[in-house]
């Protein structure tokens, strides 16, 4: 009996101490949230059929801390959309990754997740000038010398260009030179699109940078002072 008591006040304090660990975890990366994988390489293109879907996509968890803001918790969110990149086998199936973008959202315009902003930005003409919907930029912001110094950093990453237009004549970022070429509409956050609005207060040029549609690399923060050049 004696024996057996031990037993069981160990496998209860073992039983205690995977749920401290599981808690600890948890506190430090956030909870297992469910989203969207696919099951299998998926070609860009390619059209996500009701019946096909328990086929080419299926349900994972990861903690949310590392959930994608866009990303897909039920195979169903995307049945009938088009792929609109090549996926890889395990890779995450996101809002952006779906042909939704102005041009292909209707009349109504792009389609939005739960949480998602469009923001408008003013921002430099260039190769931007014939990306087309759906394509993946960077967002680079260099701040006036007279806010603080001046510097060119990575605002945003990977974030969706929704449409894009020449810009009015004089238009530019807020108390800077008319900078702007063009007019840039971006899917992106509730957050994101409050930071990229202050930083446009600041800002001497925004500019985008077109990323490939393969190129899932996320950068830490990357920043150039003027006074480093």
């Amino acid at each position: 009996m004696v024996i057996l008591a031990f037993a069981l006040a160990a496998g209860g304090l073992a039983a205690s101490q995977v749920r401290s660990s599981i808690e600890e975890v948890e506190s430090r990366v956030g909870a297992p949230t469910p989203l969207v994988v696919a099951r299998q390489d998926i070609r860009g293109g390619t059209r996500l059929e009701p019946q096909a879907l328990e086929r080419m996509l299926t349900v994972q968890e990861i903690p949310e801390r590392f959930v994608p803001p866009d990303a897909l918790t039920a195979p169903q969110e995307a049945a009938g959309l088009r792929v609109a990149v090549p996926l890889a086998a395990g890779s995450y199936l996101t809002v952006g990754d779906l042909e939704t973008g102005v041009g292909r959202g209707g009349p109504a315009g792009p389609v939005l997740a739960p949480g998602e902003r469009v923001v408008e930005v003013p921002v430099a003409s260039g190769a931007i000038g014939a990306a087309p919907p759906g394509t993946r930029v960077d967002v680079l912001v260099t701040t006036s010398p007279e806010s603080g110094g001046g510097r060119t950093y990575v605002a945003l990453q990977r974030v969706e260009l929704l449409d894009s237009r020449a810009a009015a004549e004089g238009v530019g970022a807020a108390g800077a030179a008319p900078a702007a070429g063009a007019m840039a509409a971006l899917r992106v956050t509730l957050e994101q699109a409050v930071m990229l609005t202050a930083a446009q207060n600041f800002a001497q040029e925004i500019r985008l940078l077109v990323r490939s549609p393969e190129d899932r690399r996320r950068i830490g923060p990357t920043s150039v002072r003027a006074a480093d050049l």
